[in-house]
């Protein structure tokens, strides 16, 4: 059994039991996370694809923590110039453990 949801303006592919890194949440660590936001979801012989969501299906889990992701380190540069750039950025991320997938 599995699912694709979008939160953050991104895609994930979850299963019960899988632990996921999403873009920062308003949830504190140890609190209930629902998606409602599925695109698809698959359970054996059950397949049901989202035009663009399907309404009847749920992705149920709890915050564990909120941390801030690896450095990334943009830089510019334009030759014969003498212009450098370098700016560097951490993204504030959520760790959500999925419990279980509700299809009704």
């Amino acid at each position: 059994m599995y699912a694709v949801i979008e939160t953050g303006g991104k895609q994930y592919k979850v299963s019960p039991g899988d632990t996921i890194e999403v873009e920062l949440l308003a949830d504190a660590a140890g609190e209930p996370v629902e998606f409602d936001r599925v695109l698809f979801y698959s359970d054996g012989a059950d397949v049901r694809c989202g035009a663009p969501t399907v309404p009847s299906v749920r992705v149920v889990g709890s915050v564990v923590a909120h941390h801030k992701g690896d450095k990334v380190v943009v830089g510019k540069f334009r030759r014969r110039t003498g212009y450098r750039r370098k700016k560097g950025h951490r993204q504030l991320l959520t760790r959500v453990a999925v419990e279980k997938i509700v299809a009704s």
